[in-house]
């Protein structure tokens, strides 16, 4: 009985190992996009400016969770 239950068990691994797709082997348009991004990289430089309010909005909602800290810190001290 266990030997048939192991039997089993192994086909039904074996079955489901062989219905799974090939791995699909690496692109070479992968490798030439690289050469194409330095041209790029001027475009990138004017989307910095766009990026700055919200690097900017980030610290301000950080802050409830930087000033929640210190409360906690100082009301576990407090007991």
């Amino acid at each position: 009985m266990k030997k048939s239950l192991l039997l089993v068990s192994l086909l039904a691994v074996a079955l489901v190992a062989c219905n799974k797709p090939a791995e699909t082997p690496a692109s070479t348009p992968a490798v030439e996009a690289a050469p194409a991004s330095a041209p790029a990289s001027a475009p990138a430089a004017e989307a910095a400016p766009a990026s700055a309010p919200a690097a900017e909005a980030a610290p301000a909602a950080a802050s409830p969770a930087a000033e929640a800290a210190p409360a906690a810190a100082s009301a576990a001290a407090s007991k």
